[in-house]
């Protein structure tokens, strides 16, 4: 569709606590790359680490603040319950076997939609991670090495939203957001931009919950896709004639953004597609040295200084 301003998921951004067990868990045990390590650019003591595929590519790209004495987060309404990323369809042993290795507890596996099956774990933190195998994702997977290829993660699978009802959150999807409904099973309601694994957005209604509290272990929001600057501001004014309140245009140096509450409470974002994460370093080097925007060179030493060292030993997470 020439005239579709969201296109699908861009990243996703979750709080955490410590970040050298972050970047042993999400690089080293699910071998995600770490293409940039940056500072959250409204708190500079504070890493912005990104981690997806080999490029980098929008649908691949997890981003965390590891806030050392952050408190955990609580479960519930309001909040990407679930982050699922897409692995082949064989690969759901292999998985079981690896987490296993490394002491990760996981639930035994179940089946959705009656085409994918899946298994759920959490993170350090608590963060609910999906593993779903499925045959419908034809993206390359990619890995530090230390998982064979045939088995690695091709990026997202899709997100779970937990909320009082589906209909207004739809309501912006389908009418503000470029999304179709492509599949319901009881309190479950699918979405997507594209249709394809790497962009679902899946809303469970769960009344009866409590509501979800920020913290470690929980999503800070969702951003999705759009093509370009001009894109962006036809995406933004759609939104403001609905009666949204986006923000003005935000430089976060890989992509520009803006950010607004959707219905049910989780925080949206749409972010460019460009400049990308090569911007500042060669694709072969993503990830291997701490970026900081122009603004905050200056003050480099004192940044570098508060920051805790942090490294991947490849070794210790190889099969």
């Amino acid at each position: 569709m020439s005239n579709q301003l969201i296109t699908g998921i861009h990243h996703i951004t979750a709080l955490a606590s410590d970040p050298q067990k972050n970047l042993d868990f999400y690089a080293g045990i699910l071998g995600l790359r770490l293409v940039k390590k940056t500072i959250n650019f409204d708190a500079p003591d504070v890493y912005h680490l990104y981690y997806g595929n080999e490029t980098g590519a929008p649908g691949t790209i997890l981003t965390f603040f590891p806030y050392p004495t952050l408190a955990k987060g609580r479960k519930g309404k309001g909040q990407v319950a679930v982050t699922s990323f897409s692995i082949p369809e064989t690969s759901l042993e292999y998985w079981m076997k690896r987490l296993t290795k490394f002491n990760i507890k996981y639930n035994a596996p179940d089946t959705r939609y009656s085409k994918e099956s899946f298994i759920y774990f959490e993170d350090p933190d608590g963060l609910g991670i999906e593993l779903v195998a499925n045959k419908e994702d034809f993206r390359p997977g990619s890995t530090y090495g230390q998982i064979p290829l045939e088995h690695s993660v091709k990026g997202f699978y899709g997100v779970t939203l937990a909320a009082d009802g589906y209909e207004k959150t739809a309501g912006l999807l389908t009418a503000q957001m470029d999304h179709q409904l492509i599949a319901e099973k009881d309190n479950r309601f699918r979405y997507s931009a594209s249709g394809k694994p790497g962009d679902f957005v899946d809303i469970i209604c769960s009344p009866d919950s409590l509501r979800g509290l920020g913290g470690s272990g929980t999503i800070h929001h969702i951003a999705f896709a759009t093509a370009d600057d001009s894109s962006q501001l036809k995406a933004r004014e759609k939104l403001v004639a609905a009666g949204f309140n986006p923000t003005l245009v935000l430089d976060r140096e890989y992509f520009h953004s803006i950010y607004f509450r959707e219905p049910g409470g989780v925080l949206f974002e749409i972010a460019t597609v460009p400049p990308g994460f090569s911007v500042d370093e060669e694709p072969d080097h993503l990830g291997e040295s701490l970026k900081l925007p122009a603004w905050y060179e200056p003050k480099r030493y004192e940044i570098e200084n508060v920051l805790q060292p942090i490294q991947l030993n490849k070794e210790k997470f190889e099969d």
